[in-house]
C-alpha cells in the first residue's frame, strides 16, 4: 500500500537510514541469549527474595534452637 506524503513530510536521508538501523537493530539475535539470562537471573531473585521473606521466622528460629544447644554442649 502506498500513501502520498507532502514533501515537507518525504522521509529525509536521515529518516531512511534511521529506519534502516531499526530494521537491523530488530534482525539482530546475537544479544537475545544474554537478555534472556538477565531475565532468568531476576526471576530467581525474585523467588528467592520471596522464600526467604517467606521462611525468614522459621530459619532465624532454627539457627537460635541450633546454636544454643551446641552452646549448651560446650558448656558441659
Amino acid at each position: 500500500m502506498f500513501f502520498y506524503l507532502p514533501s515537507r513530510l518525504q522521509p529525509t536521508r536521515y529518516g531512511k537510514k534511521m529506519r534502516k538501523l531499526l530494521k537491523a537493530f530488530v534482525r539482530d539475535e546475537r544479544g537475545v541469549s544474554a537478555m534472556e539470562y538477565a531475565v532468568l537471573a531476576g526471576i530467581v531473585a525474585v523467588a528467592l527474595g520471596a522464600m526467604a521473606a517467606t521462611f525468614s521466622t522459621s530459619v532465624q528460629t532454627m539457627f537460635t534452637t541450633m546454636f544454643s544447644t551446641i552452646t549448651a554442649n560446650q558448656a558441659k
